[in-house]
């Protein structure tokens, strides 16, 4: 019998958040050990925002619905629903949503998201606060 050629996700993993952000990783480590690539589903609240990062991966966003500001190299971009962005490995960046509406889009990284490669500046940033 053959290996199967695919995979049908239907159980994303669920990341764990404090800020009211949703993240469902449908491909990538935590869910399917998947170190290539990485493709999450997420929802980030009105009035949220991380700690700036320099990512060892290149990342695609892509929005759904809603507006997200991302800071990248001292530059501000802000995506609309339909826009896509690709940000490549080691540019230093900051994702938000200063907005009052949800923001829903995609996230795709090459290789796989890592906790270990994202460089966080600071564990303990609070955006809106």
């Amino acid at each position: 019998m053959s290996e199967k050629k695919y995979i049908l996700q239907t159980n994303p993993f669920r990341v764990p958040t404090t800020d009211g952000k949703l993240i469902e990783e449908h491909f990538g480590l935590a869910s399917t050990h998947t170190s290539a690539f990485s493709v999450a589903h997420m929802i980030a609240p009105p009035k949220w925002g991380e700690p700036h990062q320099t990512p060892e991966f290149d990342e695609v966003t892509i929005v759904l619905r809603g507006r997200k500001q991302i800071e990248i190299d001292g530059e501000n971009v802000i995506l609309s629903a339909g826009q896509t962005l690709l940000i490549k490995a080691g540019a230093r960046i900051q994702y938000s949503n200063p907005f009052d509406e949800e923001c829903e889009y995609w996230s795709v990284c090459v290789p796989a998201f890592d906790i270990d490669s994202v460089n966080r500046e600071d564990k303990e940033y609070k955006f809106w606060a």
